[in-house]
Formats: structure tokens, sequence, C-alpha cells
């Protein structure tokens, strides 16, 4: 067992998992998407990404590729959060929610993407 690999897996599946978990719940309810969950989910895209810089494959292009893009989503919906609760006078609102739910859910759909590729990459090393 190559120890890389687990941690780079772990991260991965990791992301993945955080991710869901911030996007569960109604998308307009504030109450059901804690920041620090959001938080978490940036931290651990971004190690994960980091750690996607060392593959030198097509798939470790395409692994970097769908974690650059989940990273996009993250810092975009982590900045409208900012946006709407630190320097607007309004608030989270609704749709405000709804808009950083929906960019967490693009970047849970560029971490599935991630996870299959990574299954997709166990099996031609096994071959």
């Amino acid at each position: 067992m190559n120890p890389e690999k687990v941690v780079f897996g772990f991260f991965i599946v990791l992301s993945l998992t955080l991710n869901f978990g911030f996007v569960i719940g109604d998308i307009d309810d504030p109450s059901h998407h804690h920041p620090w969950e959001f938080f978490a989910v940036i931290v651990v895209n971004l190690i994960a990404t980091v750690l996607k810089f060392g593959d030198r494959s097509q798939l470790g292009a395409l692994l970097l590729a769908t974690s650059l893009v989940a990273m996009l989503q993250l810092m975009a919906g982590a900045l409208v959060w900012v946006m709407a609760a630190y320097t607007s006078g309004i608030g989270m609102t609704p749709s405000t929610m709804a808009s950083i739910v929906s960019l967490a859910a693009g970047a849970l759909i560029a971490n599935v993407i991630s996870v299959i590729l990574l299954v997709i990459e166990t099996f031609l090393l096994r071959r």
C-alpha cells in the first residue's frame, strides 16, 4: 500500500463528503448551511488541490482541473457570503444563501468527477 495514495484519496473523498454535507438542506435556509462547515470544505479542497500538483499524467491533469473548478466555485461562494454578511447592509437573505449553496453544489459535481477519476485511475493501475 502506498501511503501517498492513501493521503491523496483521503483528502479527495473528504472534500466530497464535506461538500455534500454543506449542500444538503433547504437551499435558501441559512440555518441549514453552517459557515464553519463551508470553511472546512474550502480548506480540505485546497489541500486536495495542492496534493494534485505532483501528478504528471494525463489523468493527473484532469484531477487537477476538477479541483481548480471546485476551488473557483467555492471561492466565489465565499466571496458572496462575505459580501452579503459583512459589506452589504442586507445580510443573509434566502436568495443569497441559495446562490452560495448553488455554487457549492457546482463544486460538489467537480468533486464527484474527481472521485470517479480516482476510481478509474485505481482500476487502471491494477491492470
